[in-house]
């Protein structure tokens, strides 16, 4: 099966990570679209970013199928909370079977719960941690 070249992204948080990956992901070609409750958060989209911002409350489904979730090739929860990032990931995946879900987490703690219902995770505790020791590494010649 061919891979699609373009796909339908929901960005959920608009902070500096969820900006950047829908502004990286917009100048590759993606539709994207991105939730946040805070409409000054648009603010941090970069110039050049070409898809849709929606004003919403992601734990509330509406907001979800405004982004239109049931066409998403791809959801990505990259709010500041755990929580919210679990509820909309597992709304992606058992609602609407979205195929690809990706979830920043805070809490390590928290990754067998995500892994229970086949999200991708990424913790920036412990790619700094990561980096961290790489860099050390490189220092003291390791």
């Amino acid at each position: 099966m061919a891979k699609k070249t373009n796909l339908y992204i929901i960005v959920v948080g608009c902070g500096r990570l969820g900006s950047k990956i829908a502004g990286n992901l917009s100048n590759k070609g993606h539709s994207v679209v991105v939730v946040d409750k805070h409409e000054d958060s648009f603010e941090h989209l970069s110039q050049e970013f070409t898809g849709f911002s929606i004003v919403g409350n992601a734990t509330e489904i509406e907001s979800l199928k405004k982004a239109k979730i049931d066409k998403a090739d791809m959801v990505l929860a990259f709010t500041n909370n755990d929580n919210i990032n679990y509820m909309v990931s597992q709304v992606a995946k058992e609602v609407y079977n979205t195929p690809h879900v990706v979830a920043r987490i805070y809490n390590p703690d928290n990754v067998p719960l995500f892994k229970q219902i086949n999200v991708k995770v990424i913790i920036p505790m412990l790619l700094a941690e990561s980096d961290f020791q790489r860099t050390f590494e490189e220092i003291i010649g390791e």
